[in-house]
């Protein structure tokens, strides 16, 4: 199990003191939608700058028709990302092309599906999908494993079922993550580290108990010392 820092902090500078605090530290760092719209390339570039062997989550959640998907994708690959996502959502088509377009590339990032994000709780979701987030995260993940991408976002509580329904090397990236029970904040379906261990998640995505700590690297090495 990999620990990915989440970079949701108000600027730029505030991300790259985080980051410099980290720089010894064996984590993956993700960059979602709001460091990426306001910092872009800029940032992913000053990340491997501190240390080059950073991996970065470029996490955009993708989704719209299948060919601009693609495109985007390829736009991705080319900033030198070690992985992104796109959502389930979007079908088998979009998906299939994505990972065609990623494909043509020599060392292409890891690729993962949103399934249902951690903020539903299932009354939420199902007002929008009709079905119980436990059933449609499965079927979701059925898809992304048969368009040939590498794992889903889920949270902790699908993760052994989407394994057990695609393969046990189909990863898994579960946001929500409060390592040591603090506050669980906007998210809904969140578990602590013993829960994620048990459930097999691979990737870990852990953001306020890290950068709203008073001492984030000592919160990491616990975190590391327990997973």
């Amino acid at each position: 199990m990999k620990l990915c820092v989440a970079l949701d902090l108000p600027s730029k500078e505030e991300n790259i003191a985080l980051i410099m605090k980290l720089k010894s530290e064996d984590v993956w760092l993700k960059v979602g939608l709001r460091s990426f719209i306001r910092d872009g390339e800029a940032l992913l570039k000053e990340i491997k700058a501190i240390n080059p062997n950073f991996k970065i989550f470029l996490d955009l959640k993708i989704h719209d028709i299948p060919n601009t998907m693609a495109d985007a994708a390829e736009s991705m690959v080319s900033l030198g990302v070690d992985m992104f996502n796109v959502h389930a959502s979007s079908g088998v088509k979009a998906m299939r092309m994505v990972m065609d377009r990623v494909n043509t590339f020599s060392n292409p990032p890891i690729v993962l599906a949103v399934t249902a994000l951690t903020s539903f709780d299932n009354a939420s979701f199902e007002a929008i999908y009709k079905t119980p987030i436990a059933q449609k995260a499965v079927d979701f993940a059925k898809d992304a494993y048969a368009s040939g991408l590498h794992g889903v976002v889920c949270s902790v509580y699908e993760s052994l079922d989407i394994k057990a329904h695609t393969a046990s090397s189909f990863l898994t990236l579960t946001p929500g993550i409060r390592p040591f029970g603090e506050s669980s904040n906007d998210q809904e379906r969140v578990a602590d580290l013993a829960t994620a261990k048990a459930q097999h998640s691979d990737f870990i995505v852990v953001g306020r108990p890290i950068y709203h700590s008073s001492d984030p690297l000592g919160v990491v090495k616990k975190i590391i010392e327990n997973i």
